[in-house]
């Protein structure tokens, strides 16, 4: 059966599922954790007595259902916490003038041209636009001076005179992103005047077009950015660091070494520029190190090695001898500081849990951070970066039900070959000692990614806490290939996609089992991306589980090769072009291997995903229809994400009624419980 989500009965879907979660809480349930408010980023005042944090809440409108972001500013002394900015426009990247005096944000309020950067004095009063970027603007940053912003925006669209019904030439007229300076003040005839700096034939950004792709120098006179040949995101391996006058907006090449170097950050004396890079070896699982070049350039200097050889650089310590930088570590994510002599990382944030969402105060001396644990709800707190002692300064979800939970533990096991291997158990919200129960395998989407320690009632695709109420235990292992562990455990699965991967996730379930949590004959699996394609090759593997559900998934490596939007993804991993390594990419593909396969096999993807197109989804379908396995498909209005509040309740309630019904289960029901 293939079922397709209407945009319409979507949003009567959602909002019927959310008001009654909302008003008959009976227990854990998709549409209610729907309702969970989403902390994004954080920003640091340049004193550290202010922290600007955005919140994501679901709603409805006309067009269907999706969040709105909005910007709250918080004391760091916790006394003062409130809604900054306001209206039915979202508001992100929050970012304080360093003179303290404004506060400025992104927002496509009042304009059909995407993002534009908005000012709001602190003190009170309106907001008002400064830039107007065709484009909107993708990434901005204040100077030293506040006199100014720095941003960045795609090139406008040329002019072509082309029909609207005539084709199209893919790549013929590639869109660059470059930089611009607004100023903070008007002039006299009552505008923000705009600057350009950079133009040319190269796109800067962020390697995935994330943030830090550029950095003010600290007299500001200078910015150094992270550029590539093109807006491709295969392009990411030639990132290459510039710098540019403001003055004379004269392009200097400052690291150009091979592979890709991104990330550039200035020290607080303006002499050194840190900066992360491959060293020639670019790899989409990422073996990446921090190093220096000096400022007016010269030769580069590695730093020591990470423990997992994928940092992400936060900023400069207040002496100018460290750098801050963000790694994960097992099933945590934490905060280190690396000293620029050589010496080792040492740990900044221990504990359970996971730090996230960094900002770092002008001195170097604070920083803001989000932090959460499986059981305690995520919320911004700041601490000193020399003794660091969190402080809790909001109470996001005050209002959130207090329902009983499923606990959740870290859990290791031994595979076949000896290697240690970790993942997450969450137990049954009314867990028995001594009776097992259905266990629910999720796998993490990546394969370079991982599943950490974060709040497990949180509004996500995959609600574990709604699986643990309805009787289920959840394991979220981290095979092979995870980040965490190291290079070497990261790159383990290199040609190696569905084997030593799934080896290392059936012993995790061997373990469960073991412990008596989980029923052998009552075992589940799912996923989303990879996690989706590795649900999809166990079930042609082992016919252990009574059922699986298959997110987003690659399901045929050899025609996903030529229709991905991100095809050196693939070359990569499976070590080499389709034409180069065909066996391989037959081998490791799952309707490859669909024979003799049993599995009750649900299958859900989005209809306008170009990183797995949903061709994808359609031939394990007929391959499995073939096999006549019981199978469903489900597509939705989205693309690979697949992340809207209506989108993430259906695939929430779909996949615990296709278990429930392929394991022969009612629904479980209860009344709320404190916890």
């Amino acid at each position: 059966m293939i079922s397709i989500r209407l945009p319409a009965l979507y949003v009567l879907v959602f909002w019927a599922s959310l008001v009654h979660a909302q008003n008959n809480p009976e227990g854990w349930s998709p549409a209610l954790m729907a309702t969970f408010r989403q902390v994004d980023a954080t920003a640091i005042s340049a004193d550290g007595k202010f922290v600007a944090y955005s919140v994501a809440t679901a709603r409805m409108s006309a067009e269907g259902a999706d969040y709105l972001t909005h910007i709250w500013v918080a004391s760091s002394d916790g006394r003062r916490n409130q809604q900054f900015t306001h209206g039915k426009t979202s508001c992100t990247a929050a970012s304080f003038s360093p003179d303290g005096k404004y506060l400025s944000f992104l927002s496509a309020r009042g304009s059909t041209r995407g993002p534009q950067i908005w000012l709001a004095p602190m003190t009170g009063g309106e907001a008002r636009q400064l830039s107007n970027a065709e484009q909107g603007v993708t990434a901005y940053a204040w100077a030293p001076d506040s006199r100014m912003i720095a941003f960045t925006a795609l090139d406008p669209v040329p002019a072509n005179g082309e029909r609207k019904d005539h084709g199209r030439v893919i790549d013929a007229a590639p869109q660059y992103a470059h930089l611009y300076t607004v100023a903070a003040q008007q002039n006299s005839f009552g505008v923000h005047p705009v600057a350009r700096l950079t133009g040319g034939a190269f796109h800067i950004a962020a390697p995935f077009d994330g943030a830090g792709a550029f950095d003010w120098a600290p007299d500001g006179q200078a910015i150094v950015f992270a550029h590539r040949e093109n807006a491709a995101v295969d392009a990411w391996p030639g990132t290459d660091i510039s710098t540019v006058g403001i003055d004379d907006q004269k392009v200097q090449v400052l690291v150009d070494l091979p592979g890709a170097d991104f990330s550039p950050r200035y020290s607080r004396d303006g002499k050194s520029v840190a900066f992360v890079s491959d060293g020639g070896e670019p790899r989409w699982a990422a073996a990446n190190d921090i190093y220096l070049v000096p400022a007016s350039g010269g030769e580069t200097t590695k730093l020591s090695a990470t423990a997992d050889q994928n940092p992400q650089i936060i900023g400069w310590s207040e002496n100018n001898k460290h750098i801050f930088f963000r790694e994960a570590d097992g099933t945590a994510q934490r905060f280190f500081s690396l000293p620029i002599n050589g010496e080792p990382a040492v740990v900044i944030t221990h504990g359970a849990g996971t730090y996230t969402k960094p900002s770092l105060s002008a001195k170097g001396d604070k920083f803001a951070l989000v932090h959460e644990t499986a059981e305690i709800l995520p919320n911004v707190y700041v601490t000193s970066t020399q003794t660091p002692s969190l402080k809790k300064i909001t109470n996001l979800n005050r209002d959130y039900p207090n329902l009983r939970m499923g606990k959740t533990e870290v859990i290791s096991w031994t595979a076949q070959d000896g290697q240690e291997i970790q993942g997450l158990l969450t137990y049954p919200v009314y867990h028995q000692i001594d009776r097992s129960a259905p266990l629910i395998v999720l796998l993490h989407d990546g394969p370079n990614l991982a599943s950490t320690q974060t709040y497990t009632a949180s509004g996500d695709r995959y609600p574990i806490q709604a699986f643990a109420q309805q009787g289920y235990a959840v394991l979220r292992p981290n095979p092979r290939g995870s980040t965490g562990y190291g290079k070497e455990y990261r790159f383990a699965n290199y040609a190696g996609w569905g084997m030593v991967d799934a080896d290392d996730v059936l012993a995790g379930v061997n373990k469960v089992v073991g412990m008596n949590v989980a029923h052998p004959d009552s075992l589940c699996v799912l996923g989303w991306g990879y996690g989706g394609y590795l649900a999809a090759f166990i079930t042609t593997r082992s016919r252990r589980f009574r059922a699986a559900a298959v997110g987003a998934a690659p399901s045929n490596l050899v025609s996903l090769a030529g229709t991905t939007s991100r095809p050196s993804y693939l070359s990569d991993y499976l070590g080499g072009s389709l034409w180069q390594n065909f066996d391989t990419y037959v081998r490791h593909s799952p309707v490859f291997n669909v024979a003799g396969a049993r599995t009750p096999t649900q299958i859900l993807h989005g209809e306008n995903d170009q990183l797995v197109p949903p061709g994808q989804a359609f031939e394990l379908y007929h391959a499995l229809k073939n096999q006549k396995v019981a199978t469903e498909l489900i597509l939705y209005p989205a693309g690979h994400t697949a992340t809207a509040p209506g989108t993430i309740i259906d695939i929430g309630e779909r996949t615990l009624a296709w278990f429930n019904h392929q394991l022969g289960r009612a629904p479980r029901t209860g009344v709320i419980t404190l916890k």
